[in-house]
């Protein structure tokens, strides 16, 4: 970024002196033609006009070459800050970034795009004031100094309203970012839920609720509008009226005599590039101020968010001991004190309560939550000092919401890698009869989040990559929750043969049939818990 500010800058000092120069020739032009009548032959005129030709084409290209390098600045820093952001809250864990989820949201797809006004028109601008308007002045000082004196009083005025328009600018902006963070939380929410609401025939009022929400998010949006429209109004009438006093200080003297022709029409024409970067200054601060508000709310959200230190020790087995494990969340500890030991060749079934920590208790093994009391063992090494990379490609792991990606059936059964021995795999998991069933097999295109399957089959094929993928660890968080009895047993039936097979499993469950099926049952949810 220090690269494209440096070139921006350059632009503007090019700009600044082809603008100040072409002022001072054009002046002299004008009042030779004046006052001068041998002057008035095209011969005569030609050296300026081809002078200000050059000039003028001279400042074209190089505002040209700004905003490319505005442009080119502008998508590095967007995809910097959105890189950033996306290894800050992948850093999160799910307790926390769930927590966070419609800031992640706003700023992931719309939020971040506002900094581009900021990088290609707001610091061009900046930059633009800093080295013409001192420039244009001091230029216009050694031609008449009364009109310099005169600009000099009136420009203080220019920032003075900027500041205090900017202080209101920053709240409303700051109010707009809130408003579409909800509203947007709602929209989404709204459309995730329409296939439901129309299995229950409540379509409609989701349709009524979505125009709600887009009139407000209009409402927002104009009242953010208004004052940028008051304000640049403001901010074009104290440069008007500062332009004005230049030409009437300078039209009195010269009907005085007190003033030469070039040197009265060189301070008219630099007076309005005195104003007019000033001007441009509060006219895109704010286009910029909901960027740089997206920006800020980017690093609030990021604030403390930073990784954990993980160690590179790589596990020496895949023995788990849960020790004591309490995790702290809103409503107190969960779990409170967890005390369980996963062996390989066995199965270990979690149940109890909704919230009783169970699925906690599994992110903590993964290394993605940080016990706030208690310790997670593997092979005798605590998770915590172990690489994560390492210690993951042990691990097959089924979450509640199965991750799924828009892509193939095929692609999606080898996120965790190439599945061996994929027909074993869909058999034990009753995905082979889901796969009979697509038009295209593996190679038939599903949605976000696996849209065009059931839930049950979703979760079948969650199955078959975790038992196509022969991990050694096998973390399981309600395998069976969409599944009819039948296809229950035979997944079940499936886990045990992979525990017999040396893999060491956790199961979180409620089913009295995800119960039977372990060796060691802990509920989760009393005052201790230690395996028998």
């Amino acid at each position: 970024m220090m690269r494209h500010l440096v070139l921006t800058t350059g632009c503007g000092v090019v700009i600044t002196g082809s603008a100040i120069a072409a002022a001072v020739v054009l002046a002299h032009l004008v009042a030779g033609l004046i006052t001068d009548p041998a002057s008035r032959t095209l011969a005569h005129c030609a050296v300026s006009l081809w002078v200000l030709v050059a000039l003028w084409t001279i400042r074209t290209l190089a505002q040209w070459a700004q905003a490319r390098v505005g442009q080119r600045g502008a998508t590095a820093a967007i995809a910097e800050e959105s890189r950033r952001l996306l290894a800050g809250v992948t850093a999160l864990s799910p307790r926390d970034l769930a927590a966070r989820r419609d800031d992640v949201a706003t700023l992931s797809t719309r939020g971040l795009d506002a900094l581009r006004p900021y990088y290609t028109r707001y610091l061009p601008a900046v930059v633009q004031a800093a080295v013409l308007t001192p420039a244009a002045a001091a230029t216009m000082a050694f031609y008449d100094l009364q009109a310099a004196v005169v600009v000099l009083i009136a420009l203080p005025l220019v920032p003075l309203f900027m500041v205090l328009i900017g202080l209101v600018t920053a709240e409303r902006s700051a109010a707009a970012l809130t408003a579409m963070t909800t509203l947007q939380s709602r929209l989404l929410d709204l459309i995730t839920g329409i296939p439901t609401l129309r299995a229950l025939g409540r379509a409609d009022g989701a349709r009524r609720r979505i125009t709600e929400l887009a009139d407000a998010h209009r409402r927002s949006t104009m009242a953010t509008l208004r004052i940028t429209f008051l304000s640049s109004l403001v901010l074009e009438l104290i440069a008007t009226l500062g332009v004005a006093l230049v030409a009437v200080s300078v039209g009195l003297r010269l009907v005085y005599g007190e003033i030469e022709l070039s040197s009265a029409l060189t301070a008219i024409l630099l007076a309005p590039e005195v104003f007019w970067p000033l001007r441009r200054v509060g006219a895109e601060f704010h286009a910029a101020r909901d960027g740089r508000t997206a920006q800020e709310k980017a690093a609030a959200l990021l604030d403390g968010t930073a990784p954990p230190a993980h160690g590179t020790r790589t596990p020496s087995g895949t023995s788990i001991a849960i020790r004591d494990l309490s995790v702290t969340a809103r409503n107190g500890d969960a779990p409170h004190r967890l005390s369980v030991d996963v062996e390989p060749g066995s199965v270990t079934v979690l149940t109890g309560p909704n919230g009783a920590g169970k699925s906690t208790a599994l992110h903590a093994v993964l290394g993605l939550t940080a016990p706030t009391t208690g310790r997670v063992l593997v092979g005798g090494v605590d998770v915590g000092d172990l690489d994560p990379g390492q210690w993951w490609s042990h691990i097959a792991w089924v979450p509640q919401r199965p991750a799924l990606i828009p892509g193939t059936v095929g692609e999606n059964l080898e996120l965790l890698g190439p599945v061996v021995h994929l027909e074993e795999a869909c058999r034990r998991s009753g995905f082979d009869e889901v796969l009979a069933s697509l038009p295209d097999g593996l190679d038939t295109v599903i949605g976000r989040d696996g849209a065009g399957l059931s839930l049950g089959q979703r979760q079948r094929l969650a199955l078959a990559r975790a038992f196509g993928a022969h991990r050694s660890v096998l973390l399981l968080d309600e395998p069976t929750a969409h599944l009819d009895p039948e296809r229950e047993r035979l997944v079940l039936q499936s886990i045990r043969e992979i525990a017999r097979d040396g893999a060491a499993v956790l199961v979180v469950g409620h089913r009295e049939a995800v119960r039977a099926v372990g060796d060691r049952v802990v509920t989760v949810g009393g005052e201790h818990h230690v395996a028998a």
